[in-house]
C-alpha cells in the first residue's frame, strides 16, 4: 500500500502540492489526472524518494520513505518499476542490454539470471511468442534477432514495450507509467492499454498511470486521483468520477465529450 499523508511541496513562492492525502490500495490500476502543471510528477516524485514534502509523509509498505537511510532507500526502490513517456530506452544498448540494466547496476552478473529474466519479460510484454506455443528452434531464432535489436530499429510500439519489459525485471509491487500513451496512433495506443491492464492482472502490480489520457482512463482504471492546482479534487472510484459534480472535474470530462465528438 501507498499511503500519502497531507502532502506539500513549494518551489521558491510557487506552492505545487497543498495538503494531498490519498491512498493507493495494493493491486489496483490507479490514474493520475489534472491539466499540465497541476502537480502529477512532483507527487509522484515525493512517492518514490526524489523529492521531500515541506510537510507531510509518504509511506510505502508501511515505510516513511523519508525517514530511511540511503541504502535503506535503494531497497524500496527495488519494489519500483518505471515506463517514461518516451520510453527512454539507451540508444547505443541493444534491447536486451536495455532490459536487464536495472539487474546489472544492483550487482547482477550471472548470465543465465539476466538472460531468463529478460526471456521472461520480453515474452509477458508479446515481443516473444510463448515456449510452449513454437518449436524451441523457432525460440531460439525470434530471441536473437530481438535481444541484438537496436532502439533505433524498433517501432514506437515496439519500444514502449521493451520499456515496459524493463519495468518488470525483477518484479516490483508497484509500475509507475508516465503518459504511456502519449504521442503513439490511436491503435498502438489501445495495444498499450490492454498491455497495462493484462499484466496488472497476470502479476498483480499496482499500476500508478500519470495521463491526459480519458480514454485509458475510462478503460484500465480502478481509482482516480485528479489534481488542480496542487490541490486534489477527486480521489475514487473510476465510475464515481464519471458522476462527480465537482465544477473542475465537470470542466475537464467536457473537454473530453468535445473531443470525442
Amino acid at each position: 500500500m501507498i499511503e500519502v499523508r497531507n502532502v506539500h511541496k513549494s518551489f521558491g513562492e510557487k506552492k505545487v502540492l497543498n495538503g494531498v492525502t490519498l491512498t493507493i490500495p495494493d493491486g489496483v490500476t490507479y490514474c493520475i489526472i489534472g491539466r499540465s502543471g497541476c502537480g502529477k510528477s512532483v507527487l509522484i516524485k515525493n512517492i518514490v524518494g526524489l523529492l521531500e514534502p515541506d510537510v507531510g509523509e509518504v509511506f510505502i509498505d508501511g515505510q516513511n520513505i523519508h525517514k530511511l537511510g540511503r541504502e535503506e532507500l535503494f531497497k524500496v526502490r527495488e519494489k519500483f518499476g518505471f515506463v517514461f513517456q518516451s520510453s527512454a530506452l539507451f540508444d547505443s544498448y541493444t534491447v536486451f542490454e536495455n532490459v536487464v540494466i536495472g539487474l546489472y547496476e544492483r550487482g547482477i552478473r550471472n548470465e543465465k539470471v539476466l538472460y531468463n529474466e529478460a526471456i521472461r519479460t520480453l515474452t509477458a510484454v508479446g515481443l516473444l511468442p510463448r515456449k510452449e506455443e513454437v518449436s524451441e528452434k523457432e525460440f531460439e531464432r525470434e530471441w536473437r534477432i530481438l535481444k541484438d535489436k537496436m532502439p533505433a530499429e524498433l517501432s514506437g510500439g515496439m519500444r514502449k514495450r521493451v520499456g515496459v519489459a524493463r519495468a518488470l525485471v525483477g518484479s516490483p509491487s508497484y509500475i509507475f507509467y508516465d503518459e504511456p500513451t502519449t504521442g503513439l496512433d490511436p491503435v498502438t495506443s489501445e495495444q498499450v492499454d490492454n498491455l497495462i491492464a493484462d499484466l496488472a492482472k497476470k502479476f498483480e502490480i499496482t499500476s500508478i498511470i500519470i495521463t491526459h489520457d480519458l480514454f485509458s482512463v475510462f478503460k484500465i482504471a480502478d481509482y482516480v486521483a485528479m489534481i488542480d492546482d496542487g490541490n486534489l479534487v477527486f480521489d475514487g472510484e473510476v465510475e464515481k468520477f464519471r458522476e462527480s459534480q465537482n465544477p473542475v472535474v465537470q470542466e475537464f470530462l467536457e473537454r473530453y465529450k468535445t473531443k470525442v465528438v
